[in-house]
């Protein structure tokens, strides 16, 4: 029992005995050894295993078989020739041609479209082949049929460029001439071909027109990239000038904004929400504790300086053009900035322990009006008003920065609630929070929130707003009121308590803004619109 092998042969896939195999591996390899492995070569064995791939494929439909046998490579091998038959069979008919001019040996011709010197569809150069006469002649007889058999002339073409296949390959294109498929035909036609592209090539290359038109190409070249050329240096000119507008404003204003603070820039229309008397580092400040801040400023000012002036550096080299050694310009940046940075995280991940514990503290006030049925509440007179509505102030999430009389003072706005009283008077809780290091910190900064409010008999006048204190940052202060308001007695919402009323639960859930301006009565189920006789 023989082992069967599964190859590949232009594409097709085979089966193949042991002995078959040998026998078509050393054919091939003798093939590849004669014709080499140059581009011609590889083109020519190409074209060989296609046809030998026909043949096998002819074979196995006639004998109905899936197995290449050895007999099988023995009849291709007749069929394509030895190596050493074409090899002598070259030599003979060199001299033969030398001679006698002996011609090659005729098969019988198949019919196919000459892709290679067609007009249309390649019909005419095909049966101009196949007949054996000039291409051009078979195209006049096509044309003169017009004249004996009407436009059916064209049917008749259309009919043959469908049903005539077209020779792709060599040994097609060997059988339409009526030449032998063979090894030696095979590598003579490609040898043909490639020497008519060659000859083709060599007299367009020598043609006058060629050349001129070369020459014309070539001045067209340079102009071009004379006219790229100028183009680039213009443009290099125009993005230096502009980086060094940019660099240069950008050191300025930042430097500026800095020192004397947000007043050179509260003009921009970008800017929002900053007074020109408000100073940069007074808002630092509300952050970031005394000592650290100047060296957080410096480190900033190096951070975002050292870019603008990389950008302004390169905008000088792109239109002066001059020699630096950029390389320990580049290196010492890098190296500072990077100081920069690390400066930046350490002393902003430093500050961090200011809000590590929070602290808060409760004061209940029981209101004194035994005989009020109803409790209103009012807004109380804003002191900071004109000092926001003129612009000196700026808004952090319901916490503000006001100058007053030169001073920066840090105020919050307070939150108001309404709840159940779990007694018969109206109560008032003032609950205060903030942060600090530790809890006995924490503690010290929820004491200095200072926040008031004031009773006219059955009316509370609330502060729209509270104050941290001397010398306090941000530490996450908070004032939150609530009103406690029993059962079967109201209250009343002025209308400007739309400040500071938050989220006030009612059974209509009536939104805050549409409380304003009305009487709530507290009844069983919570706070309900009371309807005015």
């Amino acid at each position: 029992m023989k082992k069967t092998f599964t190859i590949n042969i232009s594409g097709s896939v085979f089966h193949i005995d042991e002995d078959a195999y040998e026998k078509l591996q050393k054919y091939l390899q003798m093939l590849t050894s004669h014709f080499g492995t140059d581009a011609d070569g590889r083109e020519i064995m190409q074209d060989i295993e296609a046809r030998i791939s026909e043949l096998f494929s002819e074979k196995m439909q006639l004998n109905e078989k899936d197995v290449i046998c050895e007999s099988w490579v023995d009849e291709m091998i007749t069929v394509m020739g030895k190596p050493e038959d074409f090899i002598e069979e070259e030599e003979f008919e060199e001299e033969s041609k030398k001679t006698t001019g002996t011609q090659e040996t005729k098969i019988k011709r198949r019919l196919y479209r000459d892709p290679e010197s067609r007009v249309f569809g390649g019909v005419c150069s095909g049966m101009a082949a196949y007949f054996d006469i000039d291409k051009v002649l078979m195209r006049i007889i096509f044309v003169l049929l017009f004249f004996v058999i009407g436009p059916f002339n064209f049917l008749i073409y259309l009919v043959l460029w469908i049903a005539v296949p077209k020779a792709v390959t060599t040994a097609q294109k060997l059988e339409m001439r009526g030449r032998e498929a063979n090894v030696s035909n095979i590598e003579k036609s490609i040898k043909e071909e490639v020497k008519e592209v060659k000859e083709s090539y060599e007299r367009l290359r020598n043609s006058e027109s060629y050349n001129k038109g070369r020459e014309k190409m070539s001045r067209l070249g340079d102009v071009a990239y004379n006219i790229l050329k100028v183009a680039a240096k213009v443009l290099v000119v125009i993005l230096g000038v502009a980086f060094i507008l940019f660099g240069f404003v950008g050191i300025v204003g930042f430097l500026i904004s800095m020192v004397i603070g947000q007043s050179v820039i509260h003009t921009a229309p970008f800017v929002t929400g900053f007074s020109p008397d408000i100073y940069l580092p007074d808002v630092a400040n509300l952050f970031i504790s005394q000592g650290s801040l100047t060296l957080l400023m410096i480190a900033i000012a190096f951070l975002v300086v050292i870019p603008l002036l990389a950008i302004l550096f390169v905008g000088t080299k792109m239109v002066f053009n001059y020699k630096s050694n950029n390389k320990i310009i580049f290196l010492a940046g890098l190296g500072t900035w990077l100081v920069a940075l690390i400066a930046v995280i350490f002393i902003s991940v430093g500050q961090l322990d200011n809000y590590g514990e929070r602290s808060s503290l409760s004061q209940s006030h029981v209101i004194s009006c035994e005989e009020c049925n109803t409790l209103y509440l009012e807004l109380g007179e804003d002191l900071f008003e004109e000092d926001y509505n003129s612009g000196n102030s700026i808004d952090l999430n319901r916490m503000g920065l006001a100058t007053v009389d030169g001073e920066s003072i840090l105020y919050g706005v307070p939150q108001l609630d309404v709840v159940k009283s779990n007694t018969d008077d109206f109560v008032i809780l003032l609950r205060k929070r903030s942060r600090g290091k530790n809890d006995e910190i924490a503690k010290e900064h929820v004491e200095k929130i200072e926040y008031n409010f004031s009773q006219n008999d059955s009316t509370i006048y609330f502060d729209p707003v509270f104050t941290v204190g001397d010398d306090t940052n941000w530490l996450d202060q908070e004032v939150n009121i609530t009103v406690k308001v029993p059962e079967g007695k109201s209250i009343y919402l002025g209308d400007e308590m739309v400040e500071i009323i938050y989220d006030i639960e009612n059974v209509s859930n009536t939104w805050d803004g549409d409380m304003v301006g009305k009487f709530w009565e507290m009844t069983s189920d919570g706070l309900q619109e009371k309807e005015l006789d």
